[in-house]
């Protein structure tokens, strides 16, 4: 039997804030986050099948495309969103930027925990698991009485359809 197995499985991949404070309470925080998962989506770099992005953290399940590896997309999703962190802080709100001020020898601010967790998707109980984890985040934060009216989540990709961020693939036409 000839079977083809991916590259790379999907990834459950979690970001969390620095002390996690509330930096992603601002739509247009939100909105980095969104911008270059659609950046990392259009070049080809990930398939995004799910997501949701909190207060202070976001998760995703996303699947390294041929040519970038799971340490190197994160790497440069987590570079990048500090970067335009840094300077939307900068222009709209210096104190609260002050907040993520730590003068470590490789950097002066630090908007994400070190060693985001990642964790291989290899079977699609798991998958499903991860999945219904994400979806179901702002319910259990008090932040939606179902999945789908949570704006910033793939849910309602899932539950009515609706892509209104045009960067999903659903999990069956991988």
């Amino acid at each position: 039997m000839n079977q083809s197995y991916p590259e790379y499985w999907p990834q459950y991949f979690t970001a969390t804030i620095y002390e996690w404070k509330h930096l992603l309470l601002v739509n247009a925080h939100k909105s980095i986050i969104v911008n270059c998962l659609k950046f990392m989506v259009n070049e080809r770099w990930i398939i995004l099948n799910a997501f949701v992005i909190m207060s202070n953290h976001f998760h995703c399940i996303w699947q390294p495309q041929l040519g970038f590896t799971p340490s190197g997309i994160q790497a440069s999703f987590l570079k990048y969103t500090a970067q335009q962190f840094k300077r939307l802080l900068w222009i709209d709100n210096t104190n609260f930027l002050e907040e993520f001020r730590v003068n470590k020898y490789d950097r002066k601010y630090q908007f994400w925990i070190r060693e985001p967790l990642s964790v291989e998707l290899r079977t699609s109980s798991v998958f499903f698991q991860k999945l219904d984890y994400i979806h179901y985040n702002p319910v259990k934060a008090g932040l939606s009485k179902y999945p789908e009216e949570y704006y910033y989540s793939s849910a309602r990709f899932y539950h009515l359809g609706t892509d209104h961020f045009d960067m999903l693939t659903h999990y069956s036409e991988k």
